[in-house]
């Protein structure tokens, strides 16, 4: 635990997409748990304001647009959060972007956990290391105390909006991830794939939803096009309803993408389809009942080896 004769501030950046914020959920806690009095401020995207800002363990949120360095009113922004009296800076993301913010931006002697060069804690490489061990190592040598959080704070979110939506806990149902980032068409498994699971599921009477943003409405198609009894829920669930939807259900299985993430950290049973981008040593899905599949191309993984995985989930 860090401890000064005035309020600690720790300021921790973390980037990146929904799943890398979900993985680093623990991190976070437990920054918290190690430093109970402090002030701490979390620094993340615009994507993520609303997420950042219900985070139990968060005094304050910086939003970082992650601007071009010739963006003048964005770089003195964020040199100004920077320059801020800062007890710790915990950097989470170690990207290029912010071992400049460490050498640009900086004051010298603030401490800072990073990849940066010349920092002051310098971390290891920790390839092949899970990211979300690795967040939670980052966050030990900041004070921290070994957390798993809590997600009962995402009930908060939007709680009025959808929350509320969709699944009969009466009947057996299953959710379907079958979208990803539009950046990386490589990472989806075919939707011809996704929907002999789906008929298959169906076949045994578990309703299966689909689920995603509207950049996902391509894919669902595809799959409603050879799975047509499967329910088109595409756009209609904020992360609570998401959130409510899957932990109810029986299976979850879709691509690497932010929400099986999401899926696996809440507890469901979640199958995750991974292809030759995806290093399951450092971004398979951690959670009490998950599992991941990967193929090289993804298409070589069979309908019948998700369906074994699936059932492997519940013990069927």
């Amino acid at each position: 635990m860090l401890t000064h004769y005035t309020k600690v501030r720790i300021l921790v950046i973390k980037h990146g997409a929904l799943g890398d914020i979900i993985q680093g959920l623990d991190s976070f806690a437990t920054i918290r748990a190690g430093n109970p009095k402090a002030h701490i401020t979390l620094m993340t995207g615009p994507n993520f304001a609303t997420l950042a800002e219900s985070m139990p363990w968060f005094d304050d949120v910086i939003i970082d647009p992650r601007a071009g360095f010739f963006n003048f009113l964005a770089t003195f922004s964020i040199r100004r959060h920077l320059r801020q009296n800062w007890s710790l800076v915990v950097d989470m993301q170690c990207s290029r972007r912010t071992n400049q913010y460490f050498s640009h931006f900086l004051p010298p002697g603030t401490r800072w956990i990073g990849r940066a060069p010349g920092c002051s804690d310098l971390l290891p490489d920790f390839i092949g290391v899970n990211n979300r061990e690795r967040m939670l190592l980052t966050a030990e040598l900041a004070g921290g105390v070994r957390q798993n959080a809590d997600m009962d704070w995402l009930n908060t979110i939007n709680a009025d909006s959808q929350s509320d939506y969709l699944a009969d806990n009466t009947k057996a149902y299953a959710v379907m991830v079958p979208g990803c980032s539009l950046a990386k068409p490589q990472k989806r498994w075919p939707a011809k794939h996704f929907a002999a699971v789906a008929n298959d599921l169906a076949a045994r009477g578990i309703i299966v939803y689909l689920v995603g943003t509207r950049v996902d409405r391509s894919a669902i198609d595809s799959v409603l096009a050879d799975a047509p009894s499967a329910i088109d829920s595409c756009g209609r669930t904020n992360l609570t309803g998401l959130t409510r939807l899957m932990k109810g259900a029986s299976y979850v299985i879709g691509n690497d993408t932010g929400p099986i993430f999401l899926s696996a950290k809440i507890g469901a049973p979640t199958l995750m389809i991974m292809g030759p981008d995806t290093d399951p040593t450092m971004s398979a899905p951690t959670g009490r009942i998950c599992k991941w599949l990967r193929g090289a191309p993804i298409s070589s993984i069979t309908v019948k080896a998700a369906l074994n995985a699936l059932c492997s989930l519940s013990g069927s």
